[in-house]
């Protein structure tokens, strides 16, 4: 799927670092890689080598988003996993909110190719009561209240659209049944992040991703000072420091390329 409309400064995918060891971040809905780039560079410092892909639909216009659906950006993530095992030993892949869904559909479809997975505030479900009415509004109206920029830190904005493509969002909400009842074929070391404080993702998203993942190896780290986007936010650095951290011990090709680091 190509972008018809130019694609916003700042929000292009990127490419850092060269190393052993492979790290594919994927930013959430509506969002854009501006919110893993710091992430990606803290990575890529440590040794890693770390592509952040621009999903379909994200980074130029909302109206090009609801012409996008599940399978394209599931297709992008996975082409970008596919240069990355080429390249490196081993890949983990790194989600924030949709992001990290589609990180576990990957590691659902994909396990030979996913090491580890490393989330952020991954959506998986909601409770929201106006939810149920999402395919009524999206036949109504192509756009509603934005989701983007929940960040505690003052001044830090996240790049995202200020409409929520009503549309779309009916495909994340497919994406969403289907990594749940799939939830059972992931069996990668789990590292989750996750604020407690959050307004765009309940925490029922994290108790489905906990109660339902095969994996025997799962750490779960609070955020007590962030929002949703928090890898932009106030707890940012035990983000990237806790994840270094965390697949060194996991992934072996990862220790003597970044020792010292």
């Amino acid at each position: 799927m190509t972008q018809a409309t130019p694609v916003m400064a700042g929000a292009e995918p990127f490419a850092l670092g060269d190393g052993p060891v492979g790290v594919l971040l994927c930013h959430g809905f509506t969002g854009t890689p501006q919110s893993m780039r710091p992430w990606g560079e803290h990575l890529a410092a440590a040794g890693f080598t770390v592509r952040c892909p621009l999903l379909p639909g994200h980074g130029t216009r909302w109206q090009e988003c609801n012409a996008s659906t599940e399978e394209d950006w599931y297709g992008e993530l996975s082409a970008a996993l596919d240069e990355l095992t080429a390249q490196c030993a081993a890949v983990v892949v790194a989600g924030l909110s949709m992001g990290g869904t589609l990180a576990l559909r990957l590691a659902e479809q994909r396990p030979a190719d996913v090491a580890a997975l490393v989330l952020v505030n991954t959506s998986l479900l909601t409770e929201r009561r106006d939810a149920r009415l999402l395919p009524l509004i999206a036949r109504l109206t192509p756009s509603w209240a934005p989701i983007a920029s929940d960040i505690k830190k003052p001044g830090t904005t996240e790049l995202a659209y200020d409409r929520l493509p009503t549309r779309a969002a009916l495909a994340l909400r497919r994406l969403w049944a289907a990594v749940r009842a799939d939830l059972h074929r992931v069996r990668a070391p789990l590292l989750v992040f996750r604020s407690t404080v959050d307004h765009v993702v309940e925490p029922v998203s994290g108790r489905a991703l906990l109660a339902g993942v095969s994996s025997t190896d799962v750490t779960e780290m609070l955020l007590p000072d962030s929002f949703h986007v928090a890898t932009l936010d106030n707890d940012a650095p035990q983000i990237f420091a806790g994840s270094v951290r965390w697949i060194r011990e996991r992934v072996p090709a990862a220790a003597p390329s970044v020792e010292g680091s």
